[in-house]
């Protein structure tokens, strides 16, 4: 009697596991890359929520909670995913990824699962610092908001990154990126709000994608925001499927 023995696919989920696994193994032992992202802002907050802010109470340390929250999340999206992609390019290391019998998404979700950890970890940092050191007071709604507005707005600047990284080379992408980086948090408002800059700072702020993310992050702790958070999302959709495709296609030519 003959038996018949139907193969079955094996799960991809090990796959994307051990990507996820090597990726985290790979940032830990990057210090260049991990110690800066963790611990500039809340560095940065500690200095202008904290040490100078005098006369303004909470209210600018909630500001500051927020904004360089976003300022914070920036970071893993743009350098994890934009000097990365560039060297991983130069090195043959994705094209010998494609060679092996990997999901073909699991190097890209391995490394916005990264870039989310790192959010999730500078928002609870920036909160803690917050409420206990700037007197800041979040519910917990507004905190559980605010870390998921971090967590899910790093994934714009990973699409941004990604993009930067299939046209720069290696040695280029570091400077690139602060390019883009630096400028863009003094120009959303990120290190002071929009009405202490020359107006037409304020009229130019919503071409950039951290402008709106900051808007969503202000309404969600209570700070004063435009509350339109749709219009924002939908803004930053807007981005990152834009820059995503734009790099698929980059990266599909070789």
């Amino acid at each position: 009697m003959n038996t018949l023995t139907v193969a079955t696919r094996p799960s991809p989920w090990p796959a994307y596991w051990l990507e996820a696994r090597n990726e985290f193994l790979r940032l830990l032992r990057s210090p260049s890359f991990a110690v800066p992202t963790l611990v500039f802002p809340p560095m940065f907050y500690v200095l202008f929520a904290v040490l100078l802010n005098h006369g303004s109470g909470t209210r600018t340390a909630t500001y500051l909670l927020a904004t360089y929250g976003v300022f914070g999340v920036m970071a893993p999206g743009l350098f994890g995913f934009g000097v990365a992609i560039a060297m991983d390019r130069e090195r043959g290391f994705l094209a010998l990824k494609r060679a092996q019998p990997v999901p073909a998404g699991a190097v890209l979700a391995s490394r916005m699962a990264m870039a989310m950890v790192f959010a999730t970890t500078i928002s609870l940092l920036l909160m803690l610092i917050g409420t206990t050191l700037a007197g800041v007071s979040l519910s917990l709604a507004q905190a559980a908001g605010l870390v998921l507005v971090d967590s899910l707005g790093v994934l714009p600047f990973c699409a941004i990154g990604l993009y930067v990284g299939s046209r720069v080379g290696a040695q280029g992408a570091p400077a690139v990126i602060n390019m883009i980086y630096l400028p863009m948090a003094f120009l959303a408002g990120l290190w002071m709000p929009l009405s202490m800059l020359p107006p037409f700072i304020a009229k130019i702020a919503p071409v950039w994608p951290a402008h709106h993310l900051a808007q969503i992050a202000l309404s969600v702790a209570g700070a004063q925001s435009d509350g339109r958070i749709t219009l924002h999302v939908a803004v930053l959709a807007v981005y990152g499927i834009a820059f995503f495709l734009a790099a698929r296609r980059r990266l599909a030519r070789g």
